[in-house]
């Protein structure tokens, strides 16, 4: 795992100083080694920092030239099948110095070319990759995006790297903050692809290769796609698995085994993040199959009982019998942790999950230098509670007059999260385990707003929305066109479940969830692996039926049922639980003096980004505990911190 950055002008240029600066400035994601090369005539530098995982010695230093000299890269990631590719090329006739992945990447743009290349890779990368015989670069983002990769001009330069502090570097960049990009931040609390929040900067999408020419390095070429979500989904359905409920589990069992196994590969000590909710312990659990010896399991504690999971992890942990870690934080020390967060994220980013996120990481980089995590499983195997709530609203809904649906949700307004949860509380013993969840005021309030949609699509986009009108909120903010108004967004899909996984699978992953552990991770020098993502998985998972992932109202259901092969259900049977923190208690007591300041009414029309009155409204909600509205608040805090650290 690494930091990559570059430069590529059209008119020549020896710009290795300012690459070397562009990668110190990410110095973090590769503390082991780093390093710097440029042909001036080109007008090409590349930079890179190092985080040694395999092939700890010089001859994996990056970046790297091909054996044939017509190739150099600077990349981060791991190709988890370049053993496999060795010996392939290895038998064609190539030669290799080292036992590093990058030679093989090498070997294989040089045998088979980028675009046949990258289809064979199966693992996590973002690269820049430089061609002496046609000067031209190329850069290049794994099928689900896990790896982080920005692009853009200033003037006639083109630049690129991990992060957007990177590009910071080049002396004539001058940071212009988008404000349609703040609109998007607002809608779903991150700035999703291809944008970024300073104007003229992009986030490479997930599966696609970029070529620009030194020739016309102002030019503008857009992304081409080597792996389409779209058509491995549309493909799946239309060709979906036959076989019994006991055949898929043997293939997924078989399929998850594979994609840990190859996960488990490096130089340098690994563990796992463990929550004890299915997705982690699945992982751990095939982990500790393929161990000879206790894996190392971290996890985080919080003391309110409805944030913590560390009980249910400690009994799998157990089970399994780990090397098992736990951390009990107080809040002071979480709360700390968000004075970090600007610099961390870089761009402004409010998923409130990214605070233990960072803490999992910190603990577990204590004792080694790769983990496992099982982000994922929720968007390919159906677990988010919207998926099977979502076509259940809509259901039951779709033939009321918007009227009548109108007046139900302001109805359910007339009632705070918390009375609903103590309603919720005292009814407990006559409701079925199905409405059982956490934080049910959060939810009905959150129907509430959901309730006057006119489409599934809508309905949707109410789901996902943090601020539903943000361009209400956003001074001179024209929100970019995206899922809610492009067909190209819709799958061909006629379950409305499936329909969410998808659009799920596309924004909210890579733009929220990868993002997330990528900076928290990476922030630490802690490589992370995704085996739930291995493209294998995910090809096979979108062609099962919807039952064998949504069944009696519960998600993951195929999951389960390989998980119960290692793990008892009683230790895993629980209602689904946000990896979070009590932000909403957090904002009226020890973080209300900080958040006071960040919101005041003068300071927001000073800086001229915010419409102050509908901020300050929610604020004062909020703090009265009539509502709960530490998410849209939670966006336009991080928001605000992060310009005044960026």
């Amino acid at each position: 795992m690494c930091g990559i950055a570059g430069i590529l002008g059209h008119d020549g240029g020896d710009f290795s100083p300012v690459a070397a600066r562009m990668a110190e400035a990410i110095r973090y994601r590769g503390p082991d080694d780093h390093g710097v090369w440029s042909d001036p005539r080109a007008g090409i530098a590349l930079g890179h920092a190092r985080l040694s995982i395999l092939d700890l010695s010089a001859t994996g230093h990056q970046p790297m030239a091909s054996a044939d000299g017509r190739y150099v890269v600077s990349y981060n990631g791991e190709i988890y099948n370049f053993s496999e590719l060795r010996r392939e090329l290895e038998a064609g006739g190539s030669t290799f110095r080292g036992h590093s992945d990058t030679e093989v990447l090498l070997a294989s743009v040089s045998r088979w070319g980028i675009e046949a290349a990258v289809q064979r890779f199966n693992g996590m990368f973002a690269f820049a990759l430089w061609d002496r015989q046609t000067r031209t670069l190329s850069l290049g983002r794994d099928r689900l995006g896990e790896k982080p990769l920005y692009y853009g001009w200033v003037g006639a330069t083109f630049l690129f790297a991990s992060e957007l502090k990177a590009l910071r570097a080049w002396p004539e960049f001058k940071p212009e903050i988008d404000r349609s990009a703040v609109a998007l931040l607002l809608r779903y609390n991150y700035v999703p692809a291809p944008h970024a929040i300073y104007r003229g900067m992009y986030k490479l999408p997930a599966g696609t290769l970029l070529t620009v020419s030194s020739s016309a390095a102002a030019s503008r070429p857009v992304p081409v796609p080597y792996w389409s979500l779209r058509e491995v989904v549309e493909r799946g359905v239309a060709d979906p698995f036959t076989g019994s409920d006991e055949e898929a589990q043997v293939q997924l069992d078989r399929l998850l085994s594979e994609s840990v196994r190859l996960r488990m590969v490096a130089d340098v000590p690994l563990g796992a993040f463990l929550s004890g909710g299915i997705d982690s312990s699945a992982v751990v659990a095939l982990m500790q199959a393929h161990s000879p010896r206790p894996i190392k399991t971290f996890t985080i504690g919080f003391h309110e009982a409805a944030y913590d999971e560390a009980r249910y992890a400690h009994n799998v942990a157990g089970h399994l019998g780990t090397d098992h870690t736990e951390l009990y934080v107080a809040p002071a020390q979480a709360q700390a942790v968000i004075t970090q967060l600007p610099a961390l994220y870089d761009e402004p980013f409010a998923d409130v999950s990214q605070i233990p996120t960072f803490l999992v990481s910190q603990l577990a980089r204590r004792q080694v230098t790769v983990s496992l995590s099982g982000d994922g499983g929720d968007e390919i195997f159906g677990g988010y509670n919207r998926y099977f709530w979502g076509q259940r609203i809509w259901r039951n809904i779709a033939w009321m007059p918007a009227g009548l649906r109108a007046l139900a949700g302001r109805m359910m307004y007339g009632l705070s999260p918390q009375s609903w949860d103590a309603l919720f509380g005292a009814a407990g013993f006559l409701l079925p385990k199905s409405f059982k969840v956490q934080h049910p005021g959060d939810k009905l309030q959150k129907l509430a707003g959901i309730l006057p949609s006119g489409s599934r699509r809508e309905l949707y986009g109410g789901l996902v929305s943090i601020w539903r009108n943000p361009g209400e909120v956003v001074l001179g903010a024209t929100e970019p066109p995206g899922m809610f108004s492009d067909d190209a967004w819709w799958a061909d899909l006629k379950d409305f479940r499936q329909q969410m996984m998808f659009w799920d699978t596309m924004t909210y992953l890579p733009d929220d969830i990868l993002v997330k552990v990528d900076r928290a991770s990476m922030g630490v020098s802690l490589e992370t692996r995704l085996p739930i993502l291995d493209h294998r998985v995910v090809e096979f998972a979108w062609r099962l039926p919807i039952s064998m992932s949504i069944r009696n109202g519960r998600g993951k259901w195929l999951l389960r049922r390989v998980l119960d092969r290692y793990v008892p259900a009683a230790l895993i049977d629980r209602p689904k639980m946000g990896f979070g923190v009590p932000i909403d208690s957090w904002l009226r007591g020890p973080l209300r003096e900080w958040s006071e300041t960040l919101l005041d009414e003068r300071l927001l029309r000073a800086d001229g980004f915010f419409n102050p009155e509908p901020i300050r409204k929610k604020w004062a909600e909020h703090l009265s505990g009539h509502r709960n509205w530490q998410y849209p608040l939670w966006g336009v805090l991080m928001f605000q911190a992060w310009r005044r650290q960026a």
